[in-house]
């Protein structure tokens, strides 16, 4: 068998894009691949997308919370019970699907603290479960080397006070990579950050339109939507060890938003 079929990803919002963009390609390329969601019908879900993949017992689905401490361990031991092994994690973007606009000066602690829960310390304390293991596993000589993907945000470095929470989780998700990046090299693990820009994966959402309107503009250099692909894509060239001697990297998938252009 080829070493490449070996390998196994765990791939968090892994049945919601992008992260199922990014499942569906590392299946493509003949990974194993664990996904975790945390709502919805999670096994129906896997389902079409073993199907649509010809995963076969390839894709194996996991539902539960990670701003919980027992689910992500459980996440942990559910991976390993089926595959054996971890090669790969990508953690789930900073932006909350739940969250409310919310003006700066009135959002209440509550709000502001969900949003870092679920957008910075959910990644973050997943990464942490995961890194510990795959040291374990590269000090067992299970695996010889192995990545750690932060899907990232635009909102990083992008402010909008309407939504200072995401802002806030994304800024922490960018400094994690950087600190796990730094704390993992000598136990030969990369961390990247896959910083994503406006992405099409809610074109009936407000503000779609407006947005259409600002890219064919030359909001971006390059004048379309980013596509949940670009980001699998970017996923992928990680995943396949083209990035050897880097780390700590921030990879833009935004058509050149962060050029910051006059």
């Amino acid at each position: 068998m080829d070493a490449t079929h070996e390998m196994v990803a765990v791939v968090c919002d892994g049945l919601s894009n992008p992260g199922r963009a990014v499942a569906a390609e590392l299946l493509r390329r003949g990974w194993r691949v664990a996904v975790q969601e945390d709502a919805g019908d999670v096994q129906a879900l896997a389902d079409r997308l073993a199907v649509e993949s010809a995963a076969g017992e390839r894709l194996v689905a996991f539902a539960g919370e990670l701003t919980a401490e027992d689910d992500r361990e459980g996440l942990v031991e559910f991976v390993l019970d089926e595959f054996g092994r971890i090669d790969l994690l990508v953690t789930p973007p900073p932006l909350s699907r739940a969250a409310r606009a919310a003006d700066l000066l009135t959002i209440e602690p509550a709000s502001l603290a969900d949003a870092l829960a679920g957008g910075l310390l959910a990644p973050l304390f997943t990464a942490q479960r995961v890194a510990n293991e795959m040291i374990r596993l590269i000090e067992s000589e299970t695996i010889d080397t192995a990545r750690i993907v932060f899907q990232g945000s635009l909102a990083a470095y992008t402010t909008s006070a309407d939504q200072a929470g995401d802002c806030l989780a994304a800024a922490g998700v960018a400094m994690a990579a950087r600190l796990f990046a730094d704390r993992l090299g000598e136990y030969g693990i990369s961390v990247y950050e896959v910083r994503a820009g406006l992405l099409a994966t809610h074109p009936g959402e407000p503000g779609h339109e407006a947005y259409d309107r600002l890219i064919r503009d030359g909001l971006t250099p390059l004048r379309r939507w980013g596509q949940p692909a670009d980001i699998a894509r970017a996923v992928a060239a990680i995943a396949e060890d083209l990035l050897p001697f880097s780390t700590g990297q921030v990879i833009d998938v935004d058509g050149g938003f962060h050029l910051r252009r006059l």
